[in-house]
């Protein structure tokens, strides 16, 4: 059969990657979108795009029905799921077919046995396949935990909870459940026996509809944030160290693939120890995000593979070989060092150096960039805050981790705080050098540090100075008179220039300097020298032990948005005022909404007692729960929202009067 015409029944990166594939084999592209995505990268790519109207994936992404409309509508014979939403729906690829268009994706059985984590660990285990055994709720005691509450229907973190105290196990349960109806449509979890520590290792399968099934190569994803991957690669570190596990996970994957009739690319995951014994945790009957570190160690393009089956073709006579390393990074917009807060708000610039392609595979050493935005996208409340997939390819794993790492600092990032930092150390970090990453690597090796900003404190001072000059010339610029004079400058001795700016990391900073006959004056830094200084560029002879180094800052402005990027790190400050406005002003102890989102409970009464990280509400934001906690020991206050309401981000939740502002009165 022929494809010519592809829907994609999904938003953002995964349906510019199935795009770009589209446009090199010369098929159609069509587009679905819902309101908060009517000016997305993936609407404007596509040949035709068809609205879903609303905004959460309720309304729009997970209504089988009217993505079957749109494809009709638009002439599409063919759609591909994507990943998350409906791709392992077996319930929507059954409706596809019904409706006489080509499913992308496996049959609808084997969509069915795997897409139940509760049946398919049964099957695997009776196929011979290693498997956690896996627990009932009702029968989970105290000498079981920890425990791990997982969404039957999908995958993605969505739905996952650790459990360590049995006083928990209900509530996280109900939790885990509304995360699991918002994502995937489907309440069901269960349960299984928690690996404080482990190795996520993956197989991806290739099969075709004449019985020929492919283990393409395997992954590594251990580094994991709230169950959702961060880091992956290809080839695993632990697979390549541990003679005879990859023939082993091959042939595992290969019988799981085969006792279900497996067709067209698909993912069969397992939890690995250091001595190379493995246990089955699920198959996933889709494409994964990862997808890409495979596609560059094999040079194969997935999506191309998965339209070919589809259409019916053979896979090729030979499986190829994997050559040099591949390593991905998921560049989220959220915030690590605030308990993984997701952010929304304008994407203003991203810009990774570079970069040598986007959605290819590359034959040569370099860095890919699979992403959902470009410059001037918003990101919003009601999906994944993921901006981008980072990929590079090298001979070795060691350059791979240099090159991603180099890149990712040098990448102008404007408008959001993102993991970018987080993902910079964790590439350098000297355990991930060595191989040495497990499931629990952000607890073993801190958090906190590992999600402290790259530019010191030093450089940031001297990055905001350069925002100051910047500043400073850009008003020169627009001034009417007195074009021609350095900024600052001054025949005689005058007061300096003051400028002020707030740190999101360092607080407030006031920049105070001078340019006279000397040259420049900065207090507090001494032995500064201009050498240049335009609204977007200023460059600075900066004083060392050694002696003075030059350096160049890149400026740009976006409201009182400054964000500054240099070789020592990323600045980004806000302009203030001269004076503030006292009704900007915010009580202590004001509970500030992180991000928009919907109220979904309120855990406290005005007036109550409190104590410190107590949760005080509940927030529903881009599919997941957000817990909001009292900052300390006191009473409630105040309380401004009720459950179902809506707010803004930085709208005042609640106020807690602590302990300590009661004594002093």
């Amino acid at each position: 059969m022929e494809i010519t015409n592809v829907l994609v029944a999904n938003r953002g990166e995964i349906a510019r990657r199935v795009f770009a594939t589209c446009r090199r084999m010369g098929i159609a592209t069509t587009a679905v979108y819902s309101d908060a995505d009517a000016n997305a990268p993936h609407v404007a790519e596509a040949d035709a795009a068809i609205r879903l109207p609303g905004n959460t994936p309720g309304e729009t992404y997970l209504r089988a029905e009217l993505i079957i409309e749109a494809a009709l509508a638009a002439g599409a014979d063919a759609i591909h799921p994507g990943y998350g939403f409906l791709s392992e729906n077996a319930e929507f690829a059954k409706a596809v077919q019904d409706a006489g268009l080509t499913w992308i994706g496996p049959p609808v059985t084997a969509i069915e046995q795997m897409g139940s984590k509760v049946e398919s660990k049964k099957m695997m285990d009776a196929a011979g396949v290693p498997v956690l055994k896996q627990l009932d709720p009702a029968e989970v005691t105290a000498d079981l935990l920890p425990v791990l509450i997982k969404a039957s229907a999908g995958g993605g973190g969505r739905g996952m909870r650790v459990v360590r105290e049995l006083a928990d196990l209900t509530p996280q349960i109900e939790a885990a459940q509304r995360e699991a109806q918002s994502a995937f449509g489907d309440p069901t979890v269960f349960c299984e026996r928690y690996l404080e520590t482990g190795r996520h290792i993956e197989v991806q399968v290739m099969a075709d509809t004449q019985g020929t099934v492919w283990a393409v190569g395997e992954r590594e994803c251990s580094i994991q944030r709230r169950h959702q991957k961060v880091v992956e690669e290809a080839p695993s570190p632990l697979v390549e160290k541990i003679d005879g596990m990859r023939a082993r996970l091959f042939e595992a994957a290969k019988l799981a693939s085969e006792a279900i009739g497996y067709e067209g690319a698909g993912t069969v995951e397992f939890l690995a120890d250091e001595k190379g014994d493995f246990f089955f945790l699920e198959m996933n009957t889709r494409l994964q995000v990862e997808h890409p570190v495979t596609e560059q160690v094999t040079g194969l393009d997935l999506v191309r593979l998965q339209l070919q089956v589809a259409a019916g073709r053979p896979l090729p006579a030979k499986q190829p070989e994997m050559r040099g390393h591949a390593i991905e990074v998921r560049l989220y917009a959220e915030d690590p060092a605030h308990d993984w807060q997701p952010q929304s708000g304008p994407v203003h610039k991203l810009d990774i150096p570079g970069t040598a392609g986007e959605f290819t595979v590359l034959t040569e050493p370099g860095v890919r960039l699979d992403t959902g935005v470009v410059d001037g996208s918003v990101v919003g409340v009601h999906y994944d805050p993921m901006l981008s997939k980072v990929i590079s390819f090298a001979e070795t794993r060691d350059e791979a981790a240099h090159l991603l790492a180099s890149a990712l600092q040098r990448a102008e990032i404007h408008g959001l705080v993102t993991n970018r930092d987080l993902l910079v150390r964790v590439l350098r970090h000297p355990a991930f050098l060595a191989g040495d990453t497990d499931t629990a690597f952000f607890a073993t090796h801190g958090l906190e540090k590992l999600s402290a900003p790259l530019v010191s404190e030093a450089d940031e001072q001297l990055s905001i100075v350069a925002a100051a000059l910047a500043d400073a010339a850009a008003n020169r610029k627009s001034a009417r008179v007195g074009r021609g004079l350095p900024s600052g400058w001054r025949n005689l001795p005058s007061q300096s220039q003051s400028k002020s700016y707030d740190s999101r990391l360092t607080g407030k900073h006031e920049v105070r300097y001078r340019i006279t006959r000397a040259g420049l004056e900065v207090e507090g830094i001494d032995g500064l020298e201009l050498l240049d200084a335009t609204p977007d560029s200023v460059t600075l002879l900066v004083p060392g032990e050694r002696g003075k180094v030059r350096r160049t800052f890149r400026v740009a402005r976006y409201g009182d948005l400054v964000a500054v990027d240099s070789p020592l790190g990323p600045v980004a400050v806000r302009r203030l005022p001269r004076f503030e406005d006292p009704a900007d002003q915010v009580a202590e102890g004001s509970l500030l909404a992180p991000m928009p989102g919907a109220v979904i409970r309120v855990g406290a009464e005005v007036g109550s007692r409190v104590e410190k990280g107590q949760p005080i509400l509940w927030l529903e934001a881009m599919k997941m729960e957000h817990t909001i906690a009292a900052p300390a020991a006191g009473t409630l206050t105040e309380l401004n929202v009720t459950a179902g309401q809506q707010v803004e981000v930085g709208a005042i939740l609640a106020v807690v009067q602590s302990d300590d502002a009661e004594n002093q009165e």
